[in-house]
């Protein structure tokens, strides 16, 4: 895998199933930009899949692949 075809799953992530998410919606409402944030790092399945597509990106450094 290299860093634009990583770059591509994670635009398609967020395309697919942050835009518009109601879950983001509600909570943004009831806890405040932050809150929600916490959320989808913390406990969202889509933010556990981006947060590991960030980490092999950072292990390919800073060389353009």
């Amino acid at each position: 895998m290299n860093k634009v075809s990583i770059m591509k799953d994670i635009n398609q992530l967020l395309d697919i199933y942050c835009e518009g998410c109601y879950v983001k919606k509600q909570l943004i409402k009831e806890r405040g930009k932050t809150g929600a944030h916490q959320f989808c790092i913390a406990q969202c399945t889509v933010g556990e899949q981006l947060q590991f597509l960030g980490r092999e990106i950072n292990k390919m450094g800073t060389t353009p692949n």
